[in-house]
């Protein structure tokens, strides 16, 4: 068990982040877009000329569509939700896992998409059900830590490979709660197994990508952007009513490739809907509607795997844990 705090860049980077917002944002994109160009191209010619649709990469399935935070780069923060409420039914849930373990999925899967999990009250045992169905499976969950104390770390610990809180401020210090579990984890590690536990420190006023536009801190109806994406080729992104959405991005929850209320989900991954998007998208974001503004980056994680993917590594599901947790 390890538990450790990360900072993007440090102090610098912080401070790039508060005082230099717009800089460090596009700064941060051109680096990340040149330095994955090669290996982006490479994983959707291995994608698109496959003889079977290779598994997701990661799946994200979010089982309730709201969220307590109040970040100022993300529309589903509780001060701009505008999305109908939406909770995932247990039939739907449990039809999903069913249905990865008898495609024997063995990627990453989290049970959050733009939401907060903890919302949701039956979170523990959602992700007891996935241990024990994807044994296999690298499950990690995302969390702004406001409702987390000592007590649930140790209720999700027996069933994540990783616990990621996300801790949102504007003074680079970690919440009360969170300095709680923090102290507590460093003085009782052998209480947590093998579980790397992740406080990555983050600036709740960031500038970070426009997310298809719907990012409230930062708009694009202009400039087209003209890289491919990751997204359609590595994440299935599932909402709480079954259907299946191109990505994060879509905050809004507009786009809909498949539902999983009428469609098998191996079916669903490789619907017509999807070739479409993702033939457009191979040859650059411009020739997808939902996409053309957006200039998100793919995370570091999925490019983890992307390369673990191209180095031939795919079956090895240990090495994408270790190269998962660099992140």
């Amino acid at each position: 068990m390890s538990i450790r705090i990360h900072n993007f860049m440090g102090p610098l980077g912080w401070q790039m982040q508060k005082h230099f917002p717009m800089l460090s944002a596009n700064a941060y994109l051109k680096l990340q877009f040149a330095s994955r160009r090669k290996s982006q191209k490479a994983y959707i010619d291995y994608f698109m000329g496959a003889n079977e649709v290779p598994h997701p990469l990661v799946v994200n399935l979010e089982t309730i569509n709201r969220c307590n935070g109040s970040c100022a780069f993300c529309t589903a923060n509780h001060k701009a939700e505008k999305r109908p409420f939406k909770k995932m039914t247990e039939e739907l849930f449990h039809s999903i896992i069913d249905q990865l373990a008898d495609w024997n999925f063995k990627g990453h899967l989290t049970l959050y998409g733009n939401n907060e999990p903890w919302i949701d009250t039956r979170i523990v045992e959602f992700h007891k059900y996935c241990r024990e169905k994807l044994p296999d499976s690298f499950i990690f969950m995302s969390t702004n830590g406001l409702l987390l104390d000592v007590d649930k770390v140790k209720s999700i610990i027996p069933y994540v490979d990783q616990l990621i809180i996300n801790n949102y401020c504007e003074n680079m210090k970690l919440h009360d709660n969170v300095k709680v579990i923090y102290d507590y984890v460093k003085a009782h590690p052998d209480e947590f197994g093998d579980v790397e536990i992740l406080i990555q420190m983050r600036y709740a006023k960031a500038i970070l990508t426009n997310r298809a536009g719907s990012a409230p801190n930062k708009k694009n109806d202009t400039k087209i952007i003209t890289e491919t994406c990751l997204m359609p080729y590595t994440d299935m992104f599932i909402f709480p009513d079954g259907k299946m959405g191109i990505c994060c991005c879509d905050n809004f929850e507009v786009t809909n490739l498949a539902d999983l209320n009428e469609v098998p989900l191996k079916d669903a991954w490789n619907s017509e809907e999807y070739k479409k998007a993702r033939e457009a998208i191979k040859d650059g974001r411009q020739n997808y509607p939902f996409c053309k503004f957006c200039d998100f980056i793919d995370a570091g994680l999925r490019m983890d795997a992307v390369n673990d993917v191209l180095a031939g590594r795919e079956a090895n599901h240990g090495a994408r844990q270790s190269l998962f947790k660099k992140s």
